[in-house]
Protein backbone atom coordinates (compact mmCIF):
# COMPACT_ATOMS: atom_id res chain seq x y z
CA UNK A 1 0.00 0.00 0.00
CA UNK A 2 1.03 3.64 -0.36
CA UNK A 3 1.75 5.85 2.61
CA UNK A 4 -0.04 8.91 1.26
CA UNK A 5 -3.10 8.51 3.46
CA UNK A 6 -1.52 7.42 6.71
CA UNK A 7 -2.49 8.84 10.09
CA UNK A 8 -0.19 9.32 13.08
CA UNK A 9 -1.32 9.52 16.69
CA UNK A 10 1.07 11.44 18.93
CA UNK A 11 0.42 10.88 22.63
CA UNK A 12 2.34 12.48 25.49
CA UNK A 13 3.71 9.91 27.94
CA UNK A 14 2.29 10.26 31.48
CA UNK A 15 1.54 13.85 30.53
CA UNK A 16 0.77 15.46 33.90
CA UNK A 17 3.78 13.81 35.52
CA UNK A 18 5.98 14.76 32.55
CA UNK A 19 4.93 18.42 32.91
CA UNK A 20 5.99 18.36 36.56
CA UNK A 21 9.34 16.79 35.68
CA UNK A 22 10.20 19.39 33.04
CA UNK A 23 10.69 22.01 35.77
CA UNK A 24 11.64 19.65 38.60
CA UNK A 25 14.28 17.34 37.10
CA UNK A 26 14.90 15.84 40.54
CA UNK A 27 11.61 13.94 40.03
CA UNK A 28 13.00 11.94 37.10
CA UNK A 29 13.42 8.25 37.82
CA UNK A 30 11.29 8.49 40.97
CA UNK A 31 7.69 7.35 41.57
CA UNK A 32 5.43 10.38 41.06
CA UNK A 33 1.63 10.70 41.13
CA UNK A 34 -0.68 13.64 40.43
CA UNK A 35 -3.94 14.03 42.35
CA UNK A 36 -7.38 15.16 41.23
CA UNK A 37 -9.25 18.26 42.44
CA UNK A 38 -9.08 18.83 46.19
CA UNK A 39 -6.23 16.29 46.32
CA UNK A 40 -8.80 13.51 46.08
CA UNK A 41 -7.40 10.56 44.12
CA UNK A 42 -4.61 9.57 41.73
CA UNK A 43 -5.19 10.68 38.12
CA UNK A 44 -1.67 10.34 36.70
CA UNK A 45 1.29 8.07 37.48
CA UNK A 46 4.88 7.81 36.41
CA UNK A 47 6.13 4.44 35.18
CA UNK A 48 7.91 4.01 38.50
CA UNK A 49 4.63 4.55 40.37
CA UNK A 50 2.87 2.06 38.11
CA UNK A 51 5.59 -0.49 38.90
CA UNK A 52 4.74 -0.13 42.59
CA UNK A 53 1.18 -1.21 41.83
CA UNK A 54 -0.43 2.18 42.47
CA UNK A 55 -3.83 2.15 40.80
CA UNK A 56 -5.56 4.96 38.95
CA UNK A 57 -8.22 6.45 41.19
CA UNK A 58 -6.50 5.42 44.43
CA UNK A 59 -7.79 7.79 47.19
CA UNK A 60 -4.97 9.92 48.57
CA UNK A 61 -6.34 10.06 52.12
CA UNK A 62 -6.44 6.25 52.31
CA UNK A 63 -2.98 5.67 50.83
CA UNK A 64 -1.01 8.57 52.30
CA UNK A 65 1.08 6.41 54.67
CA UNK A 66 1.61 3.75 52.00
CA UNK A 67 2.88 6.38 49.52
CA UNK A 68 5.18 7.95 52.09
CA UNK A 69 6.66 4.57 53.02
CA UNK A 70 7.33 3.75 49.36
CA UNK A 71 8.91 7.16 48.65
CA UNK A 72 6.15 8.23 46.26
CA UNK A 73 6.23 11.94 45.42
CA UNK A 74 2.77 13.52 45.27
CA UNK A 75 1.67 16.67 43.41
CA UNK A 76 -1.65 18.48 43.25
CA UNK A 77 -3.09 18.92 39.75
CA UNK A 78 -1.81 22.10 38.13
CA UNK A 79 -4.13 22.54 35.16
CA UNK A 80 -2.79 25.99 34.29
CA UNK A 81 0.67 24.52 33.75
CA UNK A 82 -0.63 21.46 31.92
CA UNK A 83 -2.77 23.53 29.55
CA UNK A 84 0.13 25.80 28.63
CA UNK A 85 2.51 22.87 28.09
CA UNK A 86 -0.12 21.20 25.89
CA UNK A 87 -0.28 24.33 23.72
CA UNK A 88 3.49 24.24 23.33
CA UNK A 89 3.48 20.58 22.31
CA UNK A 90 0.72 21.16 19.74
CA UNK A 91 2.60 24.15 18.36
CA UNK A 92 5.65 21.96 17.73
CA UNK A 93 3.51 19.27 16.07
CA UNK A 94 2.00 21.84 13.72
CA UNK A 95 5.45 22.48 12.23
CA UNK A 96 5.62 18.87 10.99
CA UNK A 97 2.31 18.72 9.10
CA UNK A 98 -0.48 21.07 8.02
CA UNK A 99 -3.05 18.38 8.92
CA UNK A 100 -3.38 18.45 12.70
CA UNK A 101 -6.36 17.43 14.82
CA UNK A 102 -5.97 18.14 18.54
CA UNK A 103 -7.86 15.27 20.10
CA UNK A 104 -7.26 15.97 23.80
CA UNK A 105 -4.88 17.84 26.09
CA UNK A 106 -2.16 15.24 25.45
CA UNK A 107 -3.09 13.65 22.11
CA UNK A 108 -3.19 14.74 18.48
CA UNK A 109 -3.82 13.04 15.14
CA UNK A 110 -1.59 14.06 12.24
CA UNK A 111 -2.11 13.50 8.55
CA UNK A 112 1.04 12.27 6.84
CA UNK A 113 1.45 12.34 3.09
CA UNK A 114 4.26 12.55 0.55
CA UNK A 115 6.95 11.20 2.88
CA UNK A 116 7.60 7.86 1.18
CA UNK A 117 10.52 6.04 2.73
CA UNK A 118 11.20 9.00 5.02
CA UNK A 119 8.09 8.26 7.09
CA UNK A 120 9.80 6.64 10.08
CA UNK A 121 12.68 9.14 10.17
CA UNK A 122 10.13 11.97 10.04
CA UNK A 123 8.27 10.47 13.01
CA UNK A 124 11.47 10.09 15.00
CA UNK A 125 12.50 13.67 14.18
CA UNK A 126 9.07 14.84 15.37
CA UNK A 127 9.46 12.94 18.63
CA UNK A 128 12.94 14.34 19.19
CA UNK A 129 11.81 17.91 18.45
CA UNK A 130 8.94 17.76 20.95
CA UNK A 131 11.29 16.44 23.63
CA UNK A 132 13.99 19.01 22.85
CA UNK A 133 11.70 22.05 22.61
CA UNK A 134 9.21 21.25 25.39
CA UNK A 135 10.80 18.53 27.53
CA UNK A 136 7.75 16.28 27.07
CA UNK A 137 8.34 12.66 25.88
CA UNK A 138 5.82 11.39 23.34
CA UNK A 139 4.97 8.14 21.59
CA UNK A 140 4.03 7.97 17.91
CA UNK A 141 1.82 5.35 16.25
CA UNK A 142 1.29 5.37 12.47
CA UNK A 143 -1.32 3.37 10.54
CA UNK A 144 -3.93 3.70 7.77
CA UNK A 145 -6.80 4.54 10.19
CA UNK A 146 -7.28 6.38 13.47
CA UNK A 147 -8.18 3.19 15.33
CA UNK A 148 -5.10 1.34 14.10
CA UNK A 149 -2.98 4.41 14.88
CA UNK A 150 -4.24 4.10 18.46
CA UNK A 151 -3.17 0.45 18.47
CA UNK A 152 0.25 1.41 17.09
CA UNK A 153 0.64 4.09 19.74
CA UNK A 154 -0.26 1.59 22.45
CA UNK A 155 2.53 -0.69 21.20
CA UNK A 156 4.98 2.23 21.09
CA UNK A 157 4.27 3.01 24.73
CA UNK A 158 4.32 -0.53 26.08
CA UNK A 159 7.43 -1.89 24.36
CA UNK A 160 10.54 0.25 24.68
CA UNK A 161 12.40 -1.68 21.99
CA UNK A 162 10.52 0.41 19.41
CA UNK A 163 12.07 3.65 20.63
CA UNK A 164 8.70 5.36 20.93
CA UNK A 165 7.64 4.93 17.27
CA UNK A 166 5.58 2.08 15.77
CA UNK A 167 4.38 1.79 12.17
CA UNK A 168 1.55 -0.63 11.29
CA UNK A 169 1.59 -0.40 7.51
CA UNK A 170 0.71 -3.94 6.45
CA UNK A 171 -1.89 -6.44 7.59
CA UNK A 172 0.61 -8.84 9.13
CA UNK A 173 2.00 -6.12 11.41
CA UNK A 174 -1.51 -4.97 12.29
CA UNK A 175 -2.67 -8.49 13.18
CA UNK A 176 0.43 -9.06 15.30
CA UNK A 177 -0.25 -5.87 17.27
CA UNK A 178 -3.95 -6.71 17.68
CA UNK A 179 -3.09 -10.17 18.99
CA UNK A 180 -1.15 -8.62 21.89
CA UNK A 181 -3.92 -6.44 23.34
CA UNK A 182 -7.26 -6.91 25.06
CA UNK A 183 -10.67 -5.81 23.83
CA UNK A 184 -10.73 -2.99 26.38
CA UNK A 185 -7.43 -1.67 24.99
CA UNK A 186 -9.27 -0.70 21.79
CA UNK A 187 -10.34 2.90 21.31
CA UNK A 188 -13.87 3.34 22.63
CA UNK A 189 -14.30 -0.18 24.05
CA UNK A 190 -15.05 -0.08 27.78
CA UNK A 191 -16.27 -2.84 30.07
CA UNK A 192 -19.94 -2.74 29.08
CA UNK A 193 -19.28 -2.85 25.33
CA UNK A 194 -16.66 -5.57 25.83
CA UNK A 195 -19.28 -7.69 27.61
CA UNK A 196 -21.72 -7.22 24.73
CA UNK A 197 -19.02 -8.19 22.24
CA UNK A 198 -18.19 -11.35 24.18
CA UNK A 199 -21.89 -12.22 24.24
CA UNK A 200 -21.79 -12.65 20.45
CA UNK A 201 -18.52 -14.57 20.43
CA UNK A 202 -16.05 -11.71 19.99
CA UNK A 203 -13.43 -12.20 22.69
CA UNK A 204 -10.40 -10.41 21.23
CA UNK A 205 -9.58 -7.52 18.86
CA UNK A 206 -8.78 -9.93 16.02
CA UNK A 207 -12.23 -11.47 16.43
CA UNK A 208 -13.78 -8.03 16.01
CA UNK A 209 -11.72 -7.36 12.91
CA UNK A 210 -12.76 -10.67 11.34
CA UNK A 211 -16.35 -10.67 12.57
CA UNK A 212 -19.48 -10.56 10.42
CA UNK A 213 -20.06 -6.83 9.66
CA UNK A 214 -23.82 -7.30 9.32
CA UNK A 215 -24.11 -9.08 12.68
CA UNK A 216 -21.94 -6.47 14.41
CA UNK A 217 -24.07 -3.65 13.02
CA UNK A 218 -27.37 -5.33 13.89
CA UNK A 219 -26.37 -6.26 17.43
CA UNK A 220 -24.07 -3.39 18.42
CA UNK A 221 -24.83 -0.47 16.13
CA UNK A 222 -23.10 1.56 13.48
CA UNK A 223 -20.36 2.94 15.74
CA UNK A 224 -19.04 -0.55 16.58
CA UNK A 225 -19.38 -1.57 12.94
CA UNK A 226 -17.16 1.37 11.97
CA UNK A 227 -14.66 0.31 14.63
CA UNK A 228 -14.46 -3.14 13.03
CA UNK A 229 -13.94 -1.62 9.58
CA UNK A 230 -11.19 0.65 10.92
CA UNK A 231 -9.41 -2.43 12.26
CA UNK A 232 -9.48 -3.80 8.71
CA UNK A 233 -7.78 -0.67 7.40
CA UNK A 234 -10.97 0.93 6.01
CA UNK A 235 -10.98 4.56 7.05
CA UNK A 236 -14.30 5.62 8.58
CA UNK A 237 -13.02 8.47 10.76
CA UNK A 238 -11.23 11.27 8.95
CA UNK A 239 -9.17 14.06 10.48
CA UNK A 240 -11.18 17.02 11.76
CA UNK A 241 -9.17 19.77 10.13
CA UNK A 242 -11.60 22.48 11.25
CA UNK A 243 -12.49 22.54 14.92
CA UNK A 244 -16.31 22.48 15.20
CA UNK A 245 -18.04 25.26 17.10
CA UNK A 246 -18.59 24.51 20.76
CA UNK A 247 -22.12 23.53 21.78
CA UNK A 248 -21.66 24.56 25.39
CA UNK A 249 -19.05 25.88 27.83
CA UNK A 250 -18.95 24.81 31.47
CA UNK A 251 -17.04 26.13 34.46
CA UNK A 252 -17.37 24.02 37.59
CA UNK A 253 -15.31 23.01 40.61
CA UNK A 254 -15.68 21.07 43.82
CA UNK A 255 -15.16 23.23 46.89
CA UNK A 256 -12.20 22.87 49.20
CA UNK A 257 -14.63 22.55 52.10
CA UNK A 258 -18.44 22.33 52.36
CA UNK A 259 -20.17 25.65 51.69
CA UNK A 260 -23.16 26.50 53.87
CA UNK A 261 -23.44 30.27 53.41
CA UNK A 262 -25.25 31.84 50.48
CA UNK A 263 -22.69 34.66 50.30
CA UNK A 264 -19.86 32.19 49.66
CA UNK A 265 -21.90 30.24 47.15
CA UNK A 266 -22.68 33.48 45.29
CA UNK A 267 -18.96 34.26 45.15
CA UNK A 268 -18.19 30.82 43.72
CA UNK A 269 -20.93 31.00 41.08
CA UNK A 270 -19.86 34.53 40.09
CA UNK A 271 -16.24 33.39 39.80
CA UNK A 272 -17.15 30.37 37.65
CA UNK A 273 -19.39 32.49 35.44
CA UNK A 274 -16.58 34.99 34.85
CA UNK A 275 -14.26 32.10 33.96
CA UNK A 276 -16.79 30.68 31.48
CA UNK A 277 -17.35 34.11 29.94
CA UNK A 278 -13.60 34.48 29.41
CA UNK A 279 -13.56 31.17 27.50
CA UNK A 280 -16.58 32.36 25.53
CA UNK A 281 -14.86 35.55 24.38
CA UNK A 282 -11.67 33.67 23.56
CA UNK A 283 -13.66 31.68 21.01
CA UNK A 284 -15.49 34.78 19.70
CA UNK A 285 -18.87 33.45 20.80
CA UNK A 286 -21.92 34.75 22.66
CA UNK A 287 -24.51 32.84 24.68
CA UNK A 288 -28.28 33.21 24.72
CA UNK A 289 -28.91 31.05 27.80
CA UNK A 290 -27.14 29.54 30.77
CA UNK A 291 -27.76 27.02 33.50
CA UNK A 292 -26.50 27.21 37.08
CA UNK A 293 -26.34 24.10 39.28
CA UNK A 294 -25.41 23.23 42.87
CA UNK A 295 -25.04 19.90 44.63
CA UNK A 296 -24.21 18.41 48.01
CA UNK A 297 -21.86 15.49 48.65
CA UNK A 298 -23.71 12.28 47.74
CA UNK A 299 -21.02 10.25 49.48
CA UNK A 300 -22.17 11.64 52.83
CA UNK A 301 -25.69 10.22 53.19
CA UNK A 302 -26.04 11.58 56.72
CA UNK A 303 -26.01 15.12 55.33
CA UNK A 304 -29.13 16.71 53.85
CA UNK A 305 -28.96 15.98 50.13
CA UNK A 306 -29.84 18.50 47.45
CA UNK A 307 -29.13 18.78 43.75
CA UNK A 308 -30.74 21.49 41.66
CA UNK A 309 -30.21 23.21 38.33
CA UNK A 310 -31.91 26.35 36.97
CA UNK A 311 -31.92 27.53 33.35
CA UNK A 312 -31.88 31.26 32.60
CA UNK A 313 -32.84 32.60 29.19
CA UNK A 314 -31.20 35.88 28.18
CA UNK A 315 -33.08 38.54 26.18
CA UNK A 316 -30.23 38.69 23.66
CA UNK A 317 -27.00 36.70 23.32
CA UNK A 318 -24.03 38.24 25.13
CA UNK A 319 -20.42 37.62 26.15
CA UNK A 320 -20.41 40.37 28.81
CA UNK A 321 -19.30 38.90 32.16
CA UNK A 322 -21.42 41.36 34.17
CA UNK A 323 -24.64 40.42 32.39
CA UNK A 324 -23.88 36.72 32.68
CA UNK A 325 -23.00 36.96 36.38
CA UNK A 326 -26.28 38.76 37.06
CA UNK A 327 -28.24 36.04 35.26
CA UNK A 328 -26.36 33.24 37.04
CA UNK A 329 -26.92 34.76 40.49
CA UNK A 330 -30.63 35.13 39.73
CA UNK A 331 -30.72 31.42 38.89
CA UNK A 332 -28.81 30.56 42.08
CA UNK A 333 -31.34 32.47 44.20
CA UNK A 334 -34.09 30.27 42.77
CA UNK A 335 -32.46 26.97 43.81
CA UNK A 336 -30.61 27.82 47.03
CA UNK A 337 -31.75 25.83 50.07
CA UNK A 338 -30.85 26.65 53.68
CA UNK A 339 -29.29 23.95 55.85
CA UNK A 340 -27.35 22.17 53.09
CA UNK A 341 -23.60 21.61 52.91
CA UNK A 342 -22.80 22.19 49.25
CA UNK A 343 -19.85 20.38 47.71
CA UNK A 344 -19.95 21.67 44.13
CA UNK A 345 -21.41 24.37 41.91
CA UNK A 346 -21.10 25.29 38.27
CA UNK A 347 -22.36 27.27 35.32
CA UNK A 348 -23.03 25.97 31.81
CA UNK A 349 -23.29 28.42 28.90
CA UNK A 350 -25.72 27.14 26.26
CA UNK A 351 -27.16 28.22 22.91
CA UNK A 352 -23.85 29.60 21.63
CA UNK A 353 -23.62 31.89 18.58
CA UNK A 354 -20.80 33.69 16.76
CA UNK A 355 -20.36 37.02 18.53
CA UNK A 356 -20.60 38.89 15.24
CA UNK A 357 -23.95 37.37 14.29
CA UNK A 358 -26.10 38.05 17.36
CA UNK A 359 -29.79 38.69 16.64
CA UNK A 360 -31.07 41.78 18.45
CA UNK A 361 -34.59 42.18 19.82
CA UNK A 362 -36.97 45.08 19.42
CA UNK A 363 -35.93 46.55 22.77
CA UNK A 364 -32.85 44.48 23.63
CA UNK A 365 -29.53 45.35 22.03
CA UNK A 366 -26.33 43.36 21.66
CA UNK A 367 -23.22 44.25 23.63
CA UNK A 368 -22.20 47.80 22.69
CA UNK A 369 -18.68 48.73 21.61
CA UNK A 370 -17.74 50.14 25.01
CA UNK A 371 -18.65 46.95 26.86
CA UNK A 372 -16.85 44.83 24.27
CA UNK A 373 -13.72 46.94 24.69
CA UNK A 374 -14.01 46.75 28.49
CA UNK A 375 -14.19 42.96 28.46
CA UNK A 376 -11.29 42.80 26.02
CA UNK A 377 -9.21 44.99 28.32
CA UNK A 378 -10.02 42.85 31.37
CA UNK A 379 -9.00 39.71 29.47
CA UNK A 380 -5.72 41.27 28.33
CA UNK A 381 -4.82 42.43 31.85
CA UNK A 382 -5.53 39.01 33.32
CA UNK A 383 -3.56 37.33 30.57
CA UNK A 384 -0.57 39.59 31.08
CA UNK A 385 -0.49 39.89 34.86
CA UNK A 386 -2.17 36.67 35.98
CA UNK A 387 -5.65 35.31 36.54
CA UNK A 388 -7.98 37.49 38.67
CA UNK A 389 -5.71 40.52 38.48
CA UNK A 390 -8.97 42.26 37.53
CA UNK A 391 -12.13 40.59 38.76
CA UNK A 392 -15.73 41.38 39.61
CA UNK A 393 -16.62 42.29 43.20
CA UNK A 394 -19.32 39.62 43.17
CA UNK A 395 -16.60 36.97 42.90
CA UNK A 396 -15.19 37.96 46.31
CA UNK A 397 -11.62 38.45 47.45
CA UNK A 398 -8.67 36.68 45.87
CA UNK A 399 -8.23 34.53 49.01
CA UNK A 400 -11.47 32.59 48.78
CA UNK A 401 -12.06 30.02 51.56
CA UNK A 402 -14.16 27.80 49.27
CA UNK A 403 -11.42 27.37 46.67
CA UNK A 404 -9.93 24.01 45.77
CA UNK A 405 -7.55 22.42 48.23
CA UNK A 406 -4.22 21.98 46.49
CA UNK A 407 -1.67 21.60 49.26
CA UNK A 408 0.96 20.01 47.01
CA UNK A 409 0.69 22.41 44.07
CA UNK A 410 3.79 23.19 42.03
CA UNK A 411 4.43 26.63 40.56
CA UNK A 412 2.91 27.89 37.32
CA UNK A 413 6.35 28.07 35.77
CA UNK A 414 5.25 29.33 32.34
CA UNK A 415 2.22 31.54 33.03
CA UNK A 416 3.02 33.64 36.12
CA UNK A 417 5.96 35.93 36.81
CA UNK A 418 6.27 34.79 40.42
CA UNK A 419 6.39 31.17 39.21
CA UNK A 420 9.50 31.58 37.04
CA UNK A 421 12.39 29.28 37.83
CA UNK A 422 15.12 30.83 39.91
CA UNK A 423 18.74 29.85 39.39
Amino acid sequence: MTVGGLIALVDCNNFYVSCERVFQPELRGKPVVVLSNNDGCVIARSNEAKALGIAMGAPWHLHRKQFEAAGVIVRSSNYTLYGDMSSRVMSVLSTFTPDLEIYSIDEAFLGLSGLGLRLESHARALRAAVLRWTGIPVSVGIAPTKTLAKVANHAAKKDQKHGGVVLLLDEAAQDDALSKIELTDLWGVAGRLAARLRAIGIDAPLDLKRGDPRLIRERLGVVTARLALELRGVRCLDLERVTPDRKSIMASRSFGRPVTALTELREAVASYTARAAEKLRRQHLATASLMVFIETNRFKPDDAQHYAAWPVRLPVATSDSARLIGAALAGLAAIWRDGCRYKKAGVVLLDLHPAGAVQEGLFDKRDDARRVMLMRTVDRLNLRFGRDTVSFAAAGRRQRPWKLQRELLSSCYTTAWDGLLRV
